[in-house]
C-alpha cells in the first residue's frame, strides 16, 4: 500500500511538472509576442527621432525668425533716429529762417 502511495504521489509530481512546463507552441508564441513589442519598441523609438528632429528643425525656424525680427526692429531704431535728426534739423533751420525773417523785417 505505501508502495502504491508512494507511486500515486509520483505520478501526480510528474503530471504537476509536465502540465507546468511550457509547450513549444507556447514558446513560440511568447517569442512571437516578443518580437511584435520589440517591433513595436522600434517604431515608437524612430517616430520620436523624428519628432525630435521637427522639433529641432521648429527651432532653428523660430531663431531665425527672431534674429530676422530683432534686425527689422534695429533698422526701424534706425531709421526712427534718423528722422528725429532730420526733424530736429529741420525745426532748427525753421527758427534759424524765421529768425532771420524777423531781422529783415526790423530794418
Amino acid at each position: 500500500m505505501k508502495k502504491m502511495i508512494a507511486v500515486l504521489a509520483m505520478m501526480a509530481v510528474l503530471a504537476i511538472g509536465i502540465g507546468g512546463c511550457a509547450t513549444q507552441g507556447d514558446l513560440e508564441a511568447v517569442q512571437a509576442r516578443e518580437k511584435a513589442i520589440a517591433a513595436k519598441a522600434d517604431q515608437a523609438a524612430q517616430d520620436a527621432e523624428e519628432a525630435r528632429m521637427a522639433a529641432d528643425e521648429a527651432v532653428a525656424k523660430a531663431n531665425a525668425a527672431i534674429a530676422r525680427a530683432e534686425e527689422a526692429e534695429q533698422r526701424a531704431n534706425e531709421r526712427e533716429r534718423i528722422a528725429a535728426e532730420k526733424e530736429r534739423m529741420a525745426e532748427a533751420k525753421a527758427q534759424e529762417a524765421e529768425e532771420m525773417f524777423k531781422k529783415s523785417m526790423k530794418k
